[in-house]
């Protein structure tokens, strides 16, 4: 995607409708492992057989867009030791998440234009992300969804790191975040964005690792579980937010597969993207830019998350 690691995907021939068990997987927080759902493989070119379907999607809530987004404000430094969780259903659980970019990023042009290794080959270490046409810039959503993310998480239970907090000048880059969930050994892994795409193309998409070996790339133990997870916030995130599914990318299942992204390919543990929305759309932007709505984005997130750490 354009402020991702890549350029936007070409739209994919549709994935595949799951038995119709999984629909009633889907929406609720109780999904068993397979639950119904097919195993999407990606062969030599990566492209994917088969995904599970999320919901049937929901009518959009009318949201007012806010004015003046509050930017979230710059915390202590991520790797700092997180406090302790309280007793809850995800003790002794550790998810990591990930907020996509930095909002100092376009300040560090020729740091994040560095190219990494992302395993099958190399990327700029980071891109700026995106940003509505009234200036609400893709880092400080994903920081504004993450902190809120976070304290759901955390009044579980879970042990929650984030790959940074507001304490760094650039980055991490995307090598950097694959490396912080492997060394938590992290239950789950969460990289929170938003899309820039044409105005029309609306809704989210919660993107999955493809199978992909090569150099220090190798996704085969955690495609299946990758799946479950995305699946299963697809899912509550409809019923949370009561968004659609993507109306341009993963033929309206809500979940693609993409073998380009260093942050899935270098990772050893369950990892996903979610693009909650499309920033450069309006209607989707009013939903982007409204804090109640981030809320909602939130706690479908965190529902899907425990749903998958419940088993």
């Amino acid at each position: 995607m354009r402020h991702h690691e890549s350029p936007p995907p070409t739209p994919r021939r549709p994935l595949r409708l799951a038995a119709a068990a999984a629909l009633l997987c889907l929406g609720s927080a109780g999904c068993g492992d397979g639950g119904g759902t097919a195993q999407a493989q990606a062969g030599p070119s990566g492209g994917a057989a088969t995904t599970p379907v999320a919901p049937a999607p929901l009518s959009p809530a009318p949201t007012k867009a806010a004015p003046s987004p509050s930017k979230s404000p710059a915390k202590s430094p991520s790797h700092a030791k997180p406090p302790s969780a309280p007793d809850g259903p995800l003790s002794g659980r550790t998810v990591v998440i990930d907020p996509g970019h930095n909002p100092r990023n376009h300040l560090h042009t020729a740091a994040i234009n560095r190219q990494v290794d992302i395993g099958t080959g190399h990327k700029e270490c980071d891109t700026t992300g995106t940003a509505t046409n009234g200036g609400y810039a893709e880092a400080e959503f994903t920081l504004d969804v993450a902190h809120r993310l976070r304290d759901l998480l955390r009044a579980q239970g879970a042990k929650v790191l984030l790959t940074y907090d507001g304490d760094r000048e650039f980055g991490p880059c995307v090598d950097e975040r694959a490396r912080i969930g492997n060394e938590a050994h992290a239950d789950a892994v969460v990289s929170v964005h938003a899309d820039g795409s044409a105005v029309g193309n609306r809704g989210f998409h919660v993107i999955l690792p493809a199978r992909v070996s090569g150099g220090g790339a190798n996704t085969s133990k955690i495609v299946e579980p990758s799946r479950d997870l995305g699946t299963r916030i697809a899912g509550l995130f409809v019923r949370s937010t009561g968004s659609s599914p993507s109306n341009y990318v993963g033929g309206k299942t809500g979940l693609d597969v993409r073998k380009d992204l260093g942050g899935l390919n270098l990772s050893t543990v369950p990892k996903v993207f979610i693009e909650c929305g499309n920033m450069r759309d309006p209607e989707d932007a009013a939903l982007l830019t409204s804090p109640g709505w981030r809320q909602k984005a939130a706690q479908g997130i965190a529902d899907g998350i425990s749903s998958y750490l419940k088993g």
